[in-house]
């Protein structure tokens, strides 16, 4: 009998759709990347998903994200994106937290229970922390480095760390990675050298086509994995 998972059994068998219903991921930042990332996640029928992020909407997140229309505009990222994900799996199980941290008040949102954590945060510090509390509860995590200032979509590989080179990003975090002596991680990043914007500008310039593919890439990836799909 056909269901909306059915063309996905037919790639990953039975035993790879119930490993994934039965899977529990988190994603940390769900913007121009992480909205894709939750898509692809939601549609490949993970059955527990945690999304977490502060903000809420606004005009200039329409031309990347996911949840981002004009009558979302004002309303948080993770209320939006909890409905979508409940409309495309009603039996999902949707965890949505109001915030920029790994922490609840004074509780962790990560611990050893889950499959797996995509770190989709655009600042450092908590991209670190996030980081080492998944080392620490022995929980993989794959780190997407950013496509801000960026317009090759194709650039993107997947890597360890230790073995990326250019990416700017990744030069900050094998740095920081080292001295808390964690020596490998997953990241999806790009080689492409970030275009420079006129008169100094420090917001992150962006577009439709790339963001999107990077959260693609780290979903694939943390599918693949939860499956045991080798490329």
């Amino acid at each position: 009998m056909s269901n909306q998972f059915s063309r996905t059994e037919l790639l990953i068998g039975k035993d790879g759709v119930e490993k994934l219903q039965k899977s529990k991921v988190a994603v940390f930042g769900i913007g121009g990347v992480g909205s894709y990332v939750v898509e692809a996640l939601a549609r490949a029928g993970v059955g527990h998903i945690i999304i977490v992020d502060f903000d809420k909407y606004d005009i200039t997140n329409i031309n990347r994200q996911l949840g981002a229309t004009h009558s979302t505009i004002g309303k948080y990222k993770v209320d939006v994106m909890k409905e979508r994900i409940l409309d495309i799996n009603p039996n999902a199980i949707v965890e949505a937290y109001k915030t920029d941290e790994i922490e609840d008040g004074e509780s962790s949102i990560v611990d050893s229970t889950f499959t797996y954590v995509v770190d989709a945060i655009d600042t450092m510090s908590n991209k670190i922390k996030l980081i080492e509390k998944c080392k620490q509860e022995n929980v993989k995590i794959i780190t997407a480095t950013g496509a801000g200032n960026k317009l090759d979509a194709t650039r993107f590989e997947v890597a360890d760390i230790y073995k990326t080179s250019v990416c700017p990003v990744c030069k900050i975090l094998r740095k920081e990675l080292k001295q808390k002596n964690i020596h490998e991680l997953k990241v999806v990043y790009s080689k492409e050298i970030p275009k420079k914007l006129e008169n100094g500008e420090k917001t992150l310039g962006s577009i439709s086509f790339v963001p999107s593919v990077v959260g693609l890439i780290t979903a694939g990836e943390v599918i693949k994995d939860i499956v045991n799909i080798e490329n």
